[in-house]
């Protein structure tokens, strides 16, 4: 039997090898040309173009109808601002388009979407994304929350497979929206300062697993419908879950908008484990931007930090700051980063490249 020294000295070899890219030094952040897959900026404004030039930085943007925002946000204002955000950012932002719900059953409904989104599927739009208002808010006529399977949407998610286009599905939220106010939970704050989200106590309304099964049957239904699962598919903590249903459903993939640091609070090497298996089917984002009413260049400091941040926790094996706690970076393989940071966004958003 060889000693222990010439064990390590035989082996030493293939360690290294095994590790590959992942014990080198990771790329600079710039020199991967990143796409963050999930951003919203609503405003053309000289800081954003800068910080997109200083990072080397493209973004999805992505609309959203939000009937609670300050204004009732609505579909076409945002269509057209998206629009000119993308000639002002000089293509830096393909968009995604979006729909309201709310009159879902009113006749003719999915055929005045569908004829809506393929307007702009021809004015530059690469996807269309769905809100947790499906699920969490709007309502039948008997008051019963509508869910992500509901026959209206069928045929409009029909339509957007069969323009080849992808649907962005923010279904659910955070457990914590489910529980007591708990000031230790990350997403309780959130609650408290937006209790409409708030789902604990509320008369008849689906538990998180009704609206994620709900969510679920519609991947079954649409097997030829990419879907990008927003805020890692509304399972940040359990990612046991969220691998059950990426084996499952292979249209589904899912964004890390908002929910990195969930990631980072949960034991690293399993976290590590996850991600090196599903390297394909995880888009990086942010959920960062610039809205009418906010200083673009300080939201544009603020979305700096947080790349820095993100990208020092995926790329290497220092410690990182999230939410008052110190954590160690996962230090994935530079194939992997460039998959997580722009090569699945490409995959699973075609279009995303044009100009």
């Amino acid at each position: 039997m060889l000693p222990d020294r010439l064990l390590f000295l035989a082996f030493a070899p293939l360690c290294a090898a095994t590790l590959g890219t992942a014990a080198s030094a990771p790329p600079a952040f710039r020199d991967i040309g990143a796409i963050d897959a999930h951003a919203h900026v609503f405003v053309e404004d000289p800081a954003i173009n800068s910080f997109l030039d200083r990072m080397n930085l493209r973004f999805v943007n992505i609309c959203v109808v939000d009937p609670y925002e300050k204004g009732s946000e609505k579909a076409e204002p945002q269509h057209e601002t998206a629009r000119r955000v993308f000639s002002y950012t000089h293509g830096r932002s393909p968009w995604v388009s979006t729909f309201d719900p709310a009159g879902f059953d009113k006749p003719g409904f999915s055929q005045s979407v569908i004829k809506e989104l393929e307007a702009t599927f021809r004015e530059g739009a690469v996807g269309v994304k769905i809100w947790k208002t499906i699920g969490m808010d709007v309502k039948d006529r008997n008051g019963v929350y509508i869910l992500p399977d509901n026959p209206a949407f069928s045929p409009i998610f029909d339509a957007i497979a069969k323009n080849g286009k992808t649907l962005y599905a923010h279904i659910a939220e955070p457990d914590g929206a489910w529980k007591p106010f708990d000031p230790s939970d990350p997403d309780s704050s959130y609650y408290q300062k937006n209790p409409v989200w708030h789902m604990y106590g509320k008369p008849n309304a689906p538990d998180k697993s009704k609206i994620l099964d709900a969510r679920d049957r519609m991947l079954a239904q649409h097997p030829k419908l990419r879907v990008v699962g927003c805020h890692l598919g509304s399972n940040e903590w359990n990612v046991d879950a969220l691998a059950a249903r990426l084996d499952r459903y292979p249209n589904f993939a899912v964004d890390t908008a908002a929910r990195v640091p969930h990631l980072a609070l949960q034991p690293r090497e399993k976290i590590r484990a996850f991600l090196m298996k599903y390297q394909d089917r995880i888009l990086y984002g942010t959920d960062d931007g610039a809205s009418p009413g906010q200083d673009p260049a300080a939201r544009a400091k603020r979305w700096e930090q947080d790349l820095d941040r993100d990208w020092k926790y995926f790329a290497t094996d220092g410690p990182v700051q999230y939410m008052n706690r110190t954590v160690h970076g996962l230090a994935l393989p530079e194939p992997v980063l460039r998959k997580i940071f722009r090569q699945n966004a490409e995959k699973w958003v075609p279009g995303i490249n044009a100009k």
